[in-house]
């Protein structure tokens, strides 16, 4: 291999800057101010993401990596061999690790994020760890409907963490019945699932005294200066995250300190005193109504695994 030649094939559908530009003005004119919780994972947002999933107040990663390691031989059997594994929201590909260390030959892994450039480190990573397996590097918003690659194998989903909980219910049903059209008879997702908890553990969670998780969340207002020469004052705003008890959903929002008008390019935007920016949701489930949800949206439940203190859920899924 040529000096500066890539061990991995990239596909890069990065959103464009005029994308990004139509979707924040949008967000921003509502009543209620919101942004997609995908913005928060620039370069900076998803290295401190990582940094969240260390902490000790941060339960879901700590939970999802002990099923992982107590039963990714289990899940391996399920997926069986020569499978192409899809991860969607690849991150570091810490967790992939774990599954593709038991499976039998597989063919291909596609690792799927909008962060482009955290993408191709963990892409390169992974290429130098795993030199025989096909790696896919594929930029772009697995939210929205977009074409995988031609595979002639098993396909495996893999959807680890717990952003299927970002998802309002609609969004949620939507997300598993396109997935259940792109998939074959036999094909499966593997997908974790955050449980019903105590709100007090749900807080701590999203507000932990080191303070990571506010500045992942005012970093989205760092982004929107530098790319969108918006001019938000970091000190102005804070991070306000907090238990919905009516939607079972932690809320996670950027509020106001002041009275104020931002520009995002030449277009004013006002806020109130306390007004927020709506920028995530955390729906929490039980095994019963997350498997009632999926047999909706066309999938067949075959196993679950949980933690040993119940707090997260690895689901395998298969199209019948």
């Amino acid at each position: 291999m040529g000096t500066g030649e890539r061990m991995y094939e990239l596909l890069d559908f990065q959103p464009t800057l005029s994308d990004l530009r139509m979707e924040v003005l949008d967000g921003l004119r509502r009543r209620q101010k919101q942004l997609d919780c995908k913005l928060l994972y620039d370069e900076r947002g998803s290295a401190l993401f990582e940094e969240i999933t260390t902490l000790p107040e941060y339960y879901p990663t700590r939970a999802e990596m002990e099923i992982l390691r107590k039963h990714s031989r289990e899940m391996a059997t399920y997926i069986g061999e020569k499978s192409a594994l899809i991860e969607l929201g690849s991150g570091s590909g810490k967790k992939v690790r774990l599954l593709l260390n038991e499976l039998l030959d597989p063919v291909a892994y596609m690792a799927i994020d909008i962060s482009k450039e955290f993408l191709q480190m963990s892409a390169e990573s992974l290429a130098s760890e795993y030199p025989n397996l096909k790696i896919v590097a594929i930029c772009t918003d697995y939210t929205q409907p977009f074409q995988l690659p031609n595979h002639p194998a098993k396909k495996v989903v893999f959807f680890p963490g717990s952003t299927f909980g970002n998802f309002d219910p609609p969004e949620a049903e939507r997300f598993l019945r396109r997935w259940s059209r792109m998939l074959s008879k036999g094909d499966g997702l593997l997908i974790g699932i955050d449980l019903k908890k105590s709100i007090d553990g749900l807080h701590w969670a999203y507000n932990d005294s080191a303070g990571v998780t506010a500045a992942f969340n005012l970093n989205l207002l760092t982004r929107l200066n530098r790319e969108l020469d918006a001019d938000f004052q970091l000190e102005r705003f804070d991070h306000y995250a907090f238990y919905n008890e009516v939607e079972d959903r932690i809320e996670m929002h950027i509020r106001s300190r002041l009275a104020q008008v931002v520009t995002v390019g030449n277009v004013p935007v006002h806020f109130g005193l306390g007004e927020t920016i709506h920028t995530e949701n955390s729906y929490k489930f039980s095994v019963h109504s997350f498997n009632e949800l999926a047999q909706k949206s066309g999938f067949t439940p075959v196993k679950v695994w949980t933690d040993s203190t119940g707090l997260f859920s690895v689901h395998y899924l298969e199209i019948g």
